[in-house]
C-alpha cells in the first residue's frame, strides 16, 4: 500500500464489509458475512453506498474490486427477512424502495452513476441478487468452483434489480431465458464460454491475485480515458442507435474532461519522447 492510500478514511461502516486499500488507485470491498453467505441486509447496502459514493468522489481511487468473504461471492438477498417484511404487508414498499433505490441491488446491480470500473472477484457461490451484482460490473474473474444462479422463480420471487435485461442484452434471449425461467446453477466455464458475462476463469486461489492484476494493468492507462470509455459502454446500453451513443459519449462529463486534462496532454508527449506517462489523478467532475 502506497503512503498515500495509508491517508486513505473511507467512511464509517458496520463490520458487515471490509474495505482495504491493496495496491495503488484500487479499492478493494469485501463481504463480510461468511457464515451467512454474505447475503446482504439493509445494514450492509447502507454501508456500501456510502462506501462507493465516497470512492467514485476520490480521485486518487481509480478501480474497485468487489469479492466476498468466505466460501461464497453473494448469496443474494437475505431471504428471512424478505418473508417477514412479506409477512406483515411490506410488498408494496418494497416495489417502491426498487424505484427509488436507483443503485439497485446492495447498491451495486443498477449503479450507473459511477464511471470507475468495477471488477468482480468471484470468489464462491454466486445467486440472485449476488449474480446481478455481477451482471453490472465492467469485468468479472471468477473461481473455477463458483456456482452462478438467478434461482428467484424458485421461491416466488423475480430478479428484478437489473439482472434480465443485463443478461438479455449479454446472452441473448434463449439463453438468458434458460437461466432465468429454470433457475437452476451454472458453472463459472458455462458462464465464460456459453453465457459470456464472465471473462476469466481461475483456481480459487488465484481469484483474487487475478482481479487485482488486472486492476494494476489498467492503473497504466490514463484514468481520464478509463473513465471516458466507461461511460461510453453505459450509454450504448441506454441507446439504441450508435450514432445517439456516440453523440450523448462526446457530450459527456468524462469526455470533455478526457479531452482537456494533464493526461491526453501526458499520453501524447509521453508517446512522441518514447517513454512512459505518468498519470495524475483526474480532477473531479
Amino acid at each position: 500500500m502506497g503512503s498515500s492510500h495509508a491517508a486513505l478514511q473511507p467512511p464509517p461502516h458496520s463490520n458487515e464489509i471490509k474495505v482495504s486499500f491493496p495496491q495503488e488507485h484500487v479499492m478493494l470491498l469485501t463481504f463480510n458475512r461468511p457464515k451467512s453467505l454474505n447475503a446482504v441486509t439493509p445494514t450492509m447496502t447502507e454501508d456500501i453506498k456510502r462506501v462507493l459514493d465516497w470512492f467514485d468522489n476520490e480521485p486518487s481511487l481509480w478501480i474497485v474490486v468487489i469479492t466476498g468473504e468466505g466460501r461464497a461471492f453473494c448469496a443474494g438477498a437475505d431471504l428471512i427477512e424478505w418473508n417477514k417484511r412479506q409477512a406483515s404487508g411490506g410488498a408494496e414498499e418494497d416495489q417502491k424502495r426498487l424505484i427509488r433505490d436507483v443503485d439497485g441491488f446492495a447498491s451495486i446491480s443498477r449503479r450507473y452513476s459511477s464511471s470507475k470500473p468495477m471488477i468482480a472477484a468471484v470468489n464462491g457461490g454466486a445467486y440472485g441478487g449476488g449474480l446481478e451484482i455481477i451482471l453490472n460490473c465492467d469485468l468479472v474473474i471468477a473461481s473455477e468452483d463458483a456456482k452462478l444462479a438467478l434461482p428467484e422463480v424458485k421461491r416466488g420471487v423475480v430478479a428484478v434489480q437489473g439482472g434480465m435485461p443485463r443478461l438479455a442484452r449479454i446472452a441473448g434471449h434463449q439463453l438468458a431465458s434458460e437461466l432465468l425461467l429454470l433457475g437452476r446453477p451454472i458453472t463459472a466455464k458455462d458462464a465464460a464460454t456459453r453465457f459470456g458475462f464472465v471473462n476469466k476463469v481461475v483456481p480459487q486461489a488465484e481469484v483474487l491475485s487475478t482481479a487485482l492484476a488486472w486492476a494494476t494493468e489498467i492503473t497504466e492507462n490514463s484514468p481520464d480515458a478509463i473513465q471516458s470509455t466507461k461511460r461510453a459502454l453505459l450509454l450504448a446500453g441506454r441507446h439504441g442507435s450508435v450514432e445517439d451513443a456516440v453523440i450523448a459519449h462526446v457530450n459527456s462529463k468524462e469526455s470533455k474532461r478526457a479531452f482537456t486534462s494533464e493526461n491526453i496532454q501526458e499520453g501524447l508527449k509521453a508517446f512522441t519522447q518514447k517513454r512512459k506517462p505518468a498519470w495524475k489523478n483526474p480532477a473531479k467532475l
